[in-house]
């Protein structure tokens, strides 16, 4: 009875040899790394969606694109879409000045335009996405990791009963049991990695759809002329449904 409840995850590491311990650690490692990314990805994502959409409202009701570019000015680019419009109308406006004096500006101002704004749009997917290869990684591995450490427990468990000799139901099902105890830590480390990529992942690619139907109107506003000095005449633009 003293030998049964001395079993437990205590015994099973002071046990472990060098194999199962460093096992045990990447599993640590991993879990910690994963649990860093969720909230510091989180708290970035959230901090983005309030900003996109208080930028949004400013600009749906702006009066024209240069009170756009003197907020961003003053403010700066805090949210991918006054990032994006910010590049725009500098791009827009360079060309108007300047022509196509390099190779990057060759072409019409609506081509200059178009690749400034994917090069923005680029920019700011490789952002999103920055972190997820590697939660990815660790909810893919993580449960491998723990299957080859209850594997080698399982194994050291066996030998370590054939050399005893006693090969009884209460000698096998103690060790054995604690040898299983490394694949429930590696799921514990890739089920919270797995639901946390697949937040983000779907958050980022709404946030990115957005972002795509922003620019496109954003290059119809500056393809078509949009007035950028603001004129008593000029009307706000007209707002558009945005979700926050």
């Amino acid at each position: 009875m003293n030998e049964a409840s001395a079993m437990g995850f205590g015994h099973f590491i002071a046990q472990s040899d060098i194999v199962g311990k460093s096992l045990l650690g990447i599993l640590v490692t991993m879990s910690i790394v994963s649990w860093v990314l969720i909230v510091m990805k989180g708290i970035s994502f959230w901090s983005r969606k309030r900003r996109s959409a208080e930028f949004l409202n400013f600009f749906w009701n702006a009066s024209s694109l240069d009170a756009v570019e003197a907020e961003i000015s003053t403010h700066g680019a805090q949210c991918p879409f006054s990032h994006l419009a910010s590049h725009a109308i500098h791009a827009h406006k360079h060309h108007a000045r300047f022509g196509a004096a390099k190779l990057e500006e060759a072409g019409s101002a609506q081509d200059f335009l178009t690749r400034t704004m994917k090069k923005v749009l680029d920019e700011e997917t490789a952002r999103f996405e920055n972190g997820l290869t590697i939660l990815a990684t660790v909810g893919a591995t993580a449960p491998f990791v723990g299957l080859f450490g209850t594997v080698w427990g399982v194994y050291h468990a066996l030998i370590a009963i054939g050399m005893s000799g006693a090969g009884t139901l209460d000698k096998v099902a103690g060790p054995v049991g604690e040898a299983l105890i490394m694949t429930g830590i590696g799921l514990a480390v890739a089920i919270p990695a797995v639901m946390g990529y697949n937040w983000l992942t779907r958050s980022n690619r709404v946030l990115l759809a957005k972002l795509d139907s922003f620019a496109y109107d954003l290059f119809t506003f500056l393809s078509l002329g949009q007035p950028m000095a603001r004129a008593d005449n000029v009307q706000p633009m007209t707002p558009r449904a945005v979700s926050a």
